[in-house]
């Protein structure tokens, strides 16, 4: 073969290659969920699914596996073939806090996704019963210097968000609670209502009708602004409590290895969805904050939540039991 057959051999080869990728997808999409259908995750899955679907001319569909705090499914995900028809839609809890958390996970969560978008992030509440005697973050704080290890806060199990937000605020406080885990947040949020447990650090949009409607009393939220549905409730960091800042968020991930164009062509079509008017009213309308961002950003922010979870897992001994 010459020089000028194998250059257009060359061409012809790469041209279809091109046309492979940019065919993409020629099967139906799996969002693969690792929690049970009714969470945030999952209606996160199943308000974009549809518009991925719209977009991209194949069937989406919502696949959850759930087990092992999020980590059977986000293992499935990245032993999955990296050709853009299966992704991972998950909260932090997979990509940030179970390897610190379990003594094995059957993934590296820093190198086994090609990381496309954070979709949505939400800060937590300091919700206590209306019935509570605490009227304000300050009454929080006084009884937990003045009874140490006696005040109760119900989280949705060891290592959740909720969980970690009140290690958080009780190592930046000097402070200490006891720390009561459910199976999820609905069975926490029910006896905080019942006043079974004195306060909680839950996600806003799990508590924000419970607060309109006068059964739970907001005293804090962890956002770095106040929030426009609870415009009255103060941050921690403005009553004087640094470092901690937290949101529970969701992303968006596929197994490592995408195609560029592939990548490329996921990536713009995640972020339209996220950014429908029907998605966005959905979510924004119970706190949820749209991000959207580029899989750069995302993976930046994944090494910061990584190292930020891990240390404090490890100070305050923090374990999946």
């Amino acid at each position: 073969m010459n020089r000028t057959m194998k250059w257009l051999a060359a061409v012809a080869l790469g041209v279809g290659l091109a046309a492979n990728a940019l065919a993409w997808p020629t099967k139906t999409i799996t969002l693969v969920v690792p929690f049970p259908p009714g969470g945030s995750t999952d209606t996160l899955a199943r308000a974009i699914g549809p518009k991925l679907q719209q977009q991209l001319g194949q069937t989406v569909i919502v696949d959850n596996k759930p087990g092992a705090t999020g980590t059977i499914g986000a293992g499935l995900v990245a032993r999955s073939e990296p050709d853009g028809h299966t992704l991972l839609v998950a909260s932090l809890g997979p990509y940030v806090i179970a390897p610190h958390l379990l003594k094995s996970v059957p993934y590296d969560a820093t190198k086994d996704f090609d990381l496309l978008t954070v979709a949505v992030q939400a800060p937590n509440v300091l919700v206590v019963p209306a019935a509570s005697p605490f009227k304000s973050l300050s009454d929080v704080l006084a009884h937990l210097k003045a009874h140490p290890g006696k005040m109760t806060f119900a989280s949705s199990g060891n290592g959740s968000s909720d969980h970690l937000t009140a290690e958080l605020f009780w190592q930046q406080t000097g402070t200490t609670g006891i720390h009561v885990p459910y199976r999820g947040g609905a069975p926490a949020i029910s006896d905080l209502l019942g006043a079974q447990v004195d306060a909680s650090f839950q996600n806003i949009n799990a508590i924000i009708q419970h607060v309109r409607s006068g059964k739970l009393r907001a005293l804090a939220i962890t956002s770095a602004q106040r929030s426009k549905l609870l415009p009255e409730v103060p941050t921690l960091e403005e009553s004087g409590i640094k470092g901690a800042n937290v949101f529970s968020w969701q992303g968006i991930a596929a197994p490592r290895g995408l195609p560029a164009e592939v990548k490329s062509k996921l990536h713009a079509a995640l972020v339209n969805a996220i950014n429908d008017p029907q998605v966005r009213d959905q979510f924004v309308s119970v706190g949820f904050e749209l991000v959207a961002n580029t899989p750069e950003q995302f993976a930046s922010f994944q090494r910061a939540e990584y190292e930020r979870w891990r240390t404090l897992i490890k100070a305050r001994n923090i374990t999946a039991d």
